[in-house]
């Protein structure tokens, strides 16, 4: 692990600078960018561990949000995003979707550096005091305590976003 900046999806590593955030960047295979081959690839737990899923609403237009959970939960897409969107319907963004709404690939989806949407913390995630995220790409991660992402406009804390798993 090193200060890999260059290495970083450009919007990401220009956020990072732009919000003067305290991190680490490791690189990742490719091939162990997805959570689960990951965490036993590189032997980090889980629960240190966060997925960046983007959140659709099913109403036109639609409307979009960085959900941010640890591993080991699940995303309550249909009861609690809903109900932060406004929407009556809604489902995981697909990867065509995340791509074109953030310009990152599933695997390396971080809410540093996306275009200005709500970013949504499962409350869980700030209990660590440090956790991993997407470097905006699928050879990139990035390490920093979970209270610098409230450094990004559109962040919020939220009880219940994830559930976990059983």
């Amino acid at each position: 692990m090193s200060d890999l900046l260059n290495e970083l999806h450009p919007s990401v590593a220009a956020a990072l600078l732009e919000y003067k955030f305290d991190y680490k960047v490791m690189q990742c295979d490719p091939n162990m960018a997805d959570t689960a081959a990951f965490c036993e690839h590189y032997k980090i737990p889980p629960a240190r561990t966060c997925n960046a899923i983007l959140g659709a609403g099913k109403a036109e237009p639609t409307k979009f949000a960085c959900c941010v959970i640890l591993a080991t939960c699940k995303l309550d897409v249909n009861k609690k995003v809903c109900q932060l969107l406004g929407v009556k319907r809604c489902s995981f963004a697909s990867a065509e979707q995340t791509l074109e709404v953030t310009s990152m690939q599933l695997g390396g989806v971080t809410p540093v550096g996306i275009p200005p949407l709500p970013i949504y913390i499962d409350s869980a995630v700030m209990s660590n005091e440090e956790v991993v995220l997407g470097g905006g790409n699928r050879s990139t991660k990035l390490l920093l305590p979970p209270c610098e992402l409230l450094k990004l406009p559109g962040a919020q804390i939220v009880e219940g976003l994830g559930i976990l798993r059983q």
